[in-house]
């Protein structure tokens, strides 16, 4: 019998919702936390392996911002989009506070308080994404419409060109 999979907080939230998703696992490696490793882990190319990062712009306080896993956000366009001007990344130790997720298990869906979103423009070039569970170890495998949907995300160009 294959180990029972631990829901996460993701994961109720779409089952509640009626999304469907597939949740893939892999071999967490503490000393790569990264999403280009992850994407060789479970076997998909980098830019269907979306990473979460959490922000905190000047007016609107912290926001969510989705974006592939080999890509690096571009904080100048990213605080444009989201009417700031000027954003920082939250410190890795204000994260599980802020979200009740840790880094490398940061989803968009599940956070503790709903956050604005905005996922990279590239998310609508493929049908479906993966973006973590919620837990080192798991992604979760979903139409890019759904999670778009669901986290009511906007989309904008946010990765340095």
């Amino acid at each position: 019998m294959p180990e029972k999979l631990n829901k996460t907080n993701a994961m109720r939230q779409l089952d509640t919702a009626k999304i469907p998703y597939e949740a893939m696992t892999y071999p967490v490696d503490e000393s790569d936390l990264s999403g280009v490793h992850i994407a060789e882990q479970i076997g998909l190319p980098t830019e269907v392996v979306f990473k979460t990062l959490v922000a905190r712009g000047d007016k609107t306080g912290p926001i969510v911002l989705v974006i592939p896993c080999a890509e690096e956000i571009d904080l100048k366009r990213a605080a444009a989009v989201t009417g700031n001007k000027k954003i920082e990344m939250v410190a890795v130790k204000d994260l599980l506070g802020l979200t009740g997720y840790i880094r490398g298990g940061c989803s968009p869906v599940g956070m503790k308080k709903r956050f604005r979103t905005w996922f990279d423009r590239s998310v609508t070039d493929h049908e479906k994404i993966t973006v973590s569970a919620g837990v080192r170890g798991c992604q979760l495998l979903l139409k890019s419409a759904d999670i778009l949907r669901f986290t009511g995300a906007e989309v904008a160009e946010l990765t340095v060109k």
